[in-house]
């Protein structure tokens, strides 16, 4: 991975709507308060963003999207007042790579419900497109005017930093000039009623929603427009270890998350003791937590940085999660987060940070990130 400049955050989470009420929140060490194994964005309102027009048929998860992509272009200064600026690069040069994990469950419950309990007849069509995988990222593409790529991730708790590594790849395929890339996921009943039946929530463990997104580019065309650079990303690994039983499913591999760590590591060009703090995706199920901390603690061959958990206070976010580590990260080298350990105090002044993400499924994935080097 060549070294990626993020030049603008957009946020819509349990802690706050905005870069700078996100940070904030973090630097304050704020925590979302579960109601019934659930946090959501508070009193989320798209319309104070995005206008009254044109959202009456959208679903919460194209709503939380469309905020999010709003913000990181105008955080980016790509775009000023709803329209693009004349330094930095236009639509058909900017494009969006967004992970979600389950789509929009809430559309395809509502679709269900009237089919079974009714009639197909009654299904609203203006409903059915927001079934669609991709849908979200499709409307918050023609919200924005983004005509370049259009990509939609779907692997779960690690598509957050997966969706970045497609960005880099096609940031160097020169497919775009700019790329909003991160992750997004709605609360739902289906969603949260799923949760709960596999004993996944519980303890500290919730579910939460939102969107986080990031304005990535290449470092020389940022500064060539001089754009702020608010972090770099410097490198990613991603592996697989398949469960000893075929008839596992749901499988955490600690040799997943250690070769995704050496990987990313190796890719950064950085030693393990050059990591200042790790931003793991614990979220307080058991099982899944000591695997990651395990091959964290193998992938640094044993040096200990201070471990930060951003899910205790957002929640699990599925697949917008690795999106939440990238902003949890940017925090950090900012000095911030301090409320979120698990292990280990932060440096006054972290350079270094490692965000990993173990997913349900016997893989990982991890990601280095430092402070601009302007």
């Amino acid at each position: 991975m060549n070294p990626r400049a993020i030049t603008g955050v957009g946020v819509a989470s349990p802690l706050g709507v905005g870069r700078l009420a996100f940070f904030a929140s973090m630097q304050a060490g704020a925590r979302a308060a579960p109601v019934a194994g659930r946090a959501e964005v508070p009193a989320f309102d798209a319309t104070a963003y995005l206008g009254d027009k044109g959202l009456r048929s959208l679903d919460r998860l194209t709503k939380l999207l469309l905020v999010a992509t709003r913000l990181a272009l105008h955080d980016a200064r790509l775009k000023v007042d709803g329209a693009w600026t004349q330094a930095g690069p236009k639509g058909d040069q900017v494009g969006l790579v967004c992970s979600n994990a389950y789509g929009s469950l809430e559309a395809i419950t509502e679709l269900d419900r009237v089919a079974i309990l009714e009639d197909p007849r009654y299904i609203n069509p203006s409903r059915f497109p927001l079934t669609v995988a991709n849908s979200a990222a499709g409307y918050a593409s023609i919200w924005e005017d983004l005509r370049a790529v259009n990509v939609t991730i779907s692997d779960g708790n690690c598509g957050g930093l997966d969706a970045i590594a497609c960005a880099d790849s096609l940031l160097g395929q020169e497919r775009a000039e700019a790329i909003v890339v991160g992750g997004a996921e709605a609360m739902s009943e289906a969603l949260l009623l799923a949760f709960q039946r596999t004993g996944a929530l519980g303890g500290e463990a919730f579910l939460g929603e939102g969107a986080a997104l990031v304005t990535l580019e290449r470092l020389e065309g940022a500064r060539a427009r001089g754009a702020s650079v608010l972090a770099e990303v410097t490198g990613y690994g991603t592996a697989f270890y398949p469960p000893e039983r075929e008839s596992s499913l749901v499988f955490p591999s600690a040799e997943a998350m250690e070769q995704a760590v050496r990987a990313a590591l190796a890719d950064a060009g950085v030693h393990a003791a050059d990591v200042d703090a790790v931003v793991c995706g614990a979220s307080g199920l058991a099982a899944f937590d000591e695997a990651e901390l395990s091959g964290i603690c193998r992938g640094l061959e044993g040096e200990a940085p201070a471990v930060v958990a951003p899910k205790r206070a957002l929640g699990e976010t599925v697949g917008a999660g690795g999106a939440m580590g990238v902003l949890t990260a940017m925090s950090v080298l900012q000095g911030g987060a301090r409320g979120y350990g698990l292990r280990g105090a932060l440096r006054t002044e972290a350079r270094t940070v490692l965000i990993t993400c173990l997913g349900y499924y016997g893989n990982a994935s991890a990601l280095v990130m430092g402070r601009s080097s302007r």
